[in-house]
This record gives C-alpha cells, structure tokens and sequence, in this order.
C-alpha cells in the first residue's frame, strides 16, 4: 500500500489524513485539539509550538505500518496568522490568527497610508481587511518594539510546519494572497504596502523566497521523522492556506463549480483563470494554488453561531436536526447576525452577536437554533451573489466543513442560495486537497487540474440537495429582511 498524507492545521485542531492511491480511499484519519488565547481586545492567539505538540499527537495513534507507507505529505494551514521569527529561527512571539480583530486600526492605518479603500484594491488588488497578516506585523511593530527589532523572517503558519519538517522557508502563492503584501495581479511582494508598515526598514528582507508552482520543497529531515514517526526523507509539497487546500479537495479547478464550507468560519470561493479584482473590496482578490485565482468572501462566524447557541440552549449534536427541524423556514420572524468574534464581511471588527424580531412565540430553542443555522447562512449567501456581480457564476455548489454534516443544514444552503448542493465522497476538504497536492506533485509533475484528479475527486450522490422552490421563494424575502437588519445594525459598531 503506498498512502499520501494531508496535514490540516485548523484553528480548533490539527488533522492528518492518509489516503490510498489505489484503493482511493481514506485509510486513516485522526486530530488533535487546539487551545485559543482570546482577550477582551479582540486578540485570538496561539504558540507554534502548540502546533508541533498537535501534529505529533495527531500521529501517535496511526499504525506504524501506514505510517511507513507514505510516499509523500502536503500541509494545509490556517490563513493570515503571523508567526515571527527572530534570527536563530526561534519564535518571538505568539501567533495572531485569521480570527484576531486587535488590529484594526492598523487596518486602518494601512488603507490610509496607501491613499484608501480603492487605492490600496488598485495597488494590490485588496484593502486591508481585519484578519490579514500585514496589520499583525505592524501591531507588532508599535506595541511590541523590542520584539520587532528582532524580527527576521514572517511565516504564516504552514509555512511554519513546513519549515519544522524540511527546514526550507518558503511562501506559497495562495497563501500568501491573505496577508495583505502581495500584488494578486502581478504575484508579486507590494514594495508600496511593505514601505507602509515599516518605512525604515526593508521588510521584504524578512520574506521567504515566493513560489507559484506545485513543488517538492524538500524532505522530511531525521529529527522529524523521529518525533512523527514518518519516514525519513519523505517528499513534503509546498501546501498551501487551508481554502487553497479545499479548492483542490472539492474539485473547485473549473468555472461553475463553487465551493462554500460551513467551519467554524464560513467561506465562499470559486476558481477563475484571471484575476478578480473588486473594487468594493467585498471578494477578497486571491490566487489560488493551482495557477489561477480564488475570489473568496470569508465570514468570521459560521459553525462558531451554532456551536454558542448549542452550547447555551444545552441542545446535543445528535439532536441537532430535530430541533432545528420543528422550525419552519424564517423562524418565525427572529433573525440572527451572527457577529459573535466582530466581522470581516460585513467589516465590522467591532461587530456583537445580535438576535432580532423576538416576540411571545419564537423565543424557543428550536427557534434560536434555527435562526442562527440560517443567520450564518445568509451571510454566506451574500458571498454568491458578490461573485455574480463580478462575473463569476455558481451552477453547483459543494458543501464542505463541520456544518455539512448536517442533512438539514445542506438542505436550508440549498434554499437559501438556490443553488443545488452537492458532497464529495471524500469530504475532508483541506486535508484531503492537501493529499492529493502531494500526489500530484510526485505523480503528475506538479499538475493540479480537473482532468488530472477527476478519478480522485468524486461527488457522493445520495447527499445531493436540489432546492425546493416554496423554501426558496419564502428565504429570499427573509434574506431581504437580514439585509434590512445588517444595514440597521451596522451603524452600531462602525
């Protein structure tokens, strides 16, 4: 048996996957659990180290015999976080994450250096966004001066896992779309947005060597193999952001096919050939890790807004469906802005968690439960149609994340994008792109397209949503009226 690992370095855990490549199938899969320092300020942080300590727990419970069998590993991380390293290699610092909205008047600051909103979208392809990596780096730089000067080299976190494992520093071209330095167009390091976080200081010098190809950047070396028990010198690709890794992992490699994960954030991205730009700053301008580019909105609070309200209604995971299920469509009025940890799309950083329309009759678990499913969902609803704008259309769409789990939840995505909804066979999103990276780097030169891993990449029809057009009628008017309240709402926590 010859297995390729994916290494998924979440928020909440870390998983590793092994996949078959002649049975192709999924022959081991396990995770370790992850810890978020969070303070009032908006910080969400964690230590690297937490990481290495994650991976090898991940691993102690796989045979060693499917260990031994790996030919090749790729790494799928969280996006934006910045990891700090002083020039010994070591950690400064702990890592800010994606979901960290301590920075945003660093956003700020760096929007306005470059002249706005629109003249940063114009020189970069993005504004600067709560989340991203560029404002961490500048935050660092103000409250934490002594750190900053020892600053030597800025990793985002797979990169970091990369390096443990091979000791090769590189950055790769999807993930590195998120940190707010790079010239989507132009896939480039922006010199302008650099000289705009430190002007004394060449910033670019801290930067590892930018890569735009599948490649293997080098092999696991003795001491991790040691620690992880995998082979030594097993071939480690380049890897890429975790919605990079879940575009190869649903098969989003060709227009049409639009991939929306409800995790603990909410993503909507879509492959393109050429780059797309919005000059409302709405889609975020990313490249993807297959050539292309991935226009992508991210919500902060997806399966963050169910897991709260399971948690304070006390309603189990297994009773999930049911309860959600006695609610019709609208929750009878009551409407959920899921603005738990501030937001990103809408930006509000300072954004609270807010229910709307309570009265006599909806204040009932199933209700909220309900409210908030759909609350999440609109909010990702707003994705699709951002990208139609742009021109960029969505005939299917593939549900990946916790949430898709649900039979209903899949089913209420349909009706509110009024999209058909469909499940791969292999629903591990990021872990399992990130297998079939490695493969595709030792097997087919580096070629990740819809042709190559159309054998691998395979929709499980028996969990296929169509949408119901009554359901779809009634959410478009409560959508308007979500709208309505995010509108309302919004000039609260400007």
């Amino acid at each position: 048996m010859k297995t390729v690992l994916g290494i998924d370095l979440g928020t909440q855990s870390l998983k590793v996957l092994f996949y078959d490549i002649s049975a192709k199938s999924v022959v081991a899969k396990e995770s370790a659990a992850l810890e978020v320092n969070r303070r009032e300020d908006g910080s969400a942080e964690q230590d690297a180290d937490w990481w290495i300590q994650a991976l090898i727990n991940a691993l102690k419970p796989i045979s060693q015999s499917i260990k031994d069998s790996v030919i090749a590993l790729s790494v799928s991380g969280q996006q934006h976080g910045f990891v700090a390293l002083d020039k010994h290699d070591n950690v400064i610092a702990p890592v800010k994450l994606w979901c960290d909205t301590a920075t945003a008047a660093e956003c700020d600051d760096l929007n306005n250096s470059l002249g706005g909103d629109t003249a940063c979208i114009e020189k970069t392809g993005n504004k600067i966004l709560t989340g991203y990596t560029a404002p961490k780096v500048l935050h660092l730089k103000k409250y934490y001066p002594e750190l900053y000067a020892e600053l030597d080299t800025i990793l985002l976190p797979h990169d970091y896992l990369n390096f443990w494992l091979t000791g090769e520093k590189c950055m790769e071209m999807g993930d590195a779309s998120g940190t707010g330095f790079l010239n989507i167009a132009q896939r480039t390091w922006s010199d302008e947005m650099l000289r705009a976080i430190d002007p004394m200081r060449d910033l670019s010098k801290c930067l590892p060597p930018l890569r735009n190809e599948n490649v293997i950047i080098g092999k696991l070396h003795k001491g991790a193999a040691a620690l992880t028990g995998l082979p030594e010198n097993t071939p480690v690709a380049i890897g890429g952001g975790d919605n990079m890794m879940a575009a190869i992992g649903t098969g989003n490699l060709h227009t049409g096919r639009t991939t929306v994960s409800l995790g603990t954030s909410g993503t909507v991205y879509a492959y393109s050939d050429k780059p797309v730009i919005d000059s409302s700053g709405s889609i975020s301008a990313f490249c993807s890790s297959t050539g292309g580019w991935l226009p992508l909105l991210c919500t902060m609070n997806c399966t963050v807004t169910t897991e709260l309200f399971r948690n304070l209604l006390s309603v189990d995971i297994a009773d999930f469906d049911a309860t959600i299920a006695r609610v019709n469509a609208g929750a009878s009025g009551l409407i959920t802005l899921p603005f738990f940890n501030g937001e990103r799309s809408p930006n509000l950083p300072n954004g609270k968690g807010c229910l709307l329309g309570m009265d006599s009759q909806n204040m009932t678990p199933a209700h909220i439960l309900r409210s908030g499913v759909e609350g999440a969902t609109f909010a990702l609803r707003a994705g699709i149609q951002e990208l139609s704008r742009l021109g960029t259309s969505t005939d299917e769409i593939i549900l990946t994340g916790g949430g898709s789990q649900s039979p209903l939840w899949r089913q209420i995505t349909a009706d509110i994008m009024n999209v058909p909804v469909n499940i791969m066979k292999q629903d591990e999103g990021a872990a399992f792109g990130a297998a079939l990276q490695a493969f595709s780097a030792i097997e087919y030169n580096g070629i990740c397209d819809a042709d190559t891993l159309s054998q691998y990449i395979i929709i499980d029809e028996q969990y296929c949503c169509e949408p119901q057009q009554q359901q779809v009628e009634k959410y478009n008017e409560v959508f308007s009226r979500y709208q309505d309240a995010v509108m309302t709402v919004s000039a609260l926590y400007r």
